[in-house]
C-alpha cells in the first residue's frame, strides 16, 4: 500500500495525491466569497498547480467557485453530481464529467466513486425550485490499495455503515463551516465523530473549518465575536477529542488549513492555528 500525500488548502479543498494523479476536492482557491473573507493566506499557485482532475460535491458556491475553477482552466477535468454537468458547460467548461452516488470514473490507476450524501441540492438553497439543481454526493478515491473518502458536505446517513464495511483508509470530515452556527445537513465535531464510528477509517482528517468567516465578524465588537473566534479554531480540536473517547482504533490527523497532512500523525494543536 502506497499512502497518498495530502494537503489541506482550507475549507473543503484538499489536494490529494494518488496512483499517479494529482486531484483537487471542493476548489476554493479565492481571499473572499460574497459577505465571507479568508482568515488564513490564501494558497499560493504551486499548491493547486500540477491538477489532473477536480471532484466537486455539490452546488453551492463554496464548493463549486466558478472563480477557483477558472484558475485551474477551462480545460481540466471535472467530477460534478449528476445533473450539473450542463450548467457548468454553460460556464465554458469543457472537461466535465456527472456522476450520481454509485456511478465510477477511471482515471489511470484512479478510481472515483461518488457516494450518497444527505445535503441541500439546489445551487442557491434548499427552498427554491428553479436554476441549477443536482443530488450531492462525497467521493471514494482509490488506487494503489488506499481509498480515500471525500465527505463533502453532509449529514450522517445509513450508507456510511456501508462505506465502512467495505473499507476507508483516509475519511476526510467537515466538522463545522463559516459561521457562527450550522444548518441542516452538516456535520458538527460531535456529528463527525459518529461518522468515524460508522466508517472506521485508519485515519480521519477534520476539514471545513478555520478558514473562511463573514467580513467583521471575528473583530468588531459583537455578541459573536469571541464564539467565531472560537469557532475558527475548537471545532476539530473537539472533534479529535471525541474520536479519542469513543472506541475506534482512527487516529486524527489535525491540520492547519495550508499545511500537508502528516497521516496517522495527530498534527499542532489547531489552538495555535492563527487567524486573521
Amino acid at each position: 500500500m502506497t499512502a497518498p500525500s495530502l494537503r489541506f488548502l482550507g475549507h473543503s479543498t484538499v489536494r490529494v495525491e494518488l496512483a499517479g494523479r494529482t486531484v483537487l476536492t471542493d476548489p476554493l482557491l479565492t481571499s473572499r466569497l460574497g459577505p465571507l473573507r479568508r482568515v488564513v493566506p490564501r494558497p499560493a499557485p504551486e499548491a493547486w498547480a500540477g491538477v489532473d482532475l477536480v471532484v466537486v460535491s455539490h452546488l453551492h458556491s463554496d464548493h463549486l467557485h466558478l472563480p477557483s475553477l477558472r484558475r485551474l482552466g477551462r480545460g481540466t477535468p471535472i467530477v460534478v453530481p449528476r445533473g450539473a454537468g450542463r450548467w457548468l458547460a454553460r460556464h465554458g467548461f469543457t472537461a466535465v464529467t456527472e456522476l450520481g452516488a454509485g456511478e465510477t470514473l477511471t482515471d489511470g490507476g484512479l478510481t472515483v466513486t461518488a457516494t450518497p450524501a444527505d445535503h441541500a441540492a439546489h445551487r442557491w438553497g434548499p427552498h427554491l425550485t428553479h436554476g441549477p439543481h443536482a443530488p450531492a454526493v462525497g467521493h471514494l478515491l482509490t488506487g494503489d490499495g488506499v481509498t480515500v473518502y471525500a465527505a463533502g458536505d453532509t449529514d450522517l446517513f445509513p450508507g456510511m455503515a456501508d462505506l465502512g464495511d467495505d473499507g476507508v483508509d483516509v475519511a476526510l470530515l467537515p466538522v463545522w463551516g463559516w459561521g457562527p452556527t450550522l444548518g441542516p445537513g452538516h456535520l458538527d465535531p460531535a456529528g463527525a465523530a459518529r461518522a468515524v464510528a460508522l466508517l472506521r477509517p485508519r485515519v480521519a482528517v477534520p476539514v471545513h473549518w478555520g478558514t473562511f468567516a463573514v467580513l467583521g465578524l471575528t473583530s468588531l465588537p459583537s455578541p459573536w465575536r469571541a464564539r467565531m473566534r472560537s469557532l475558527l479554531v475548537e471545532p476539530p480540536r473537539r472533534f479529535a477529542a471525541a474520536v479519542a473517547a469513543g472506541d475506534t482504533a482512527t487516529a486524527v490527523a489535525l491540520t492547519a488549513p495550508g499545511d500537508a497532512v502528516a497521516l496517522g500523525v495527530a498534527g499542532p494543536d489547531p489552538a495555535d492555528h492563527e487567524a486573521g
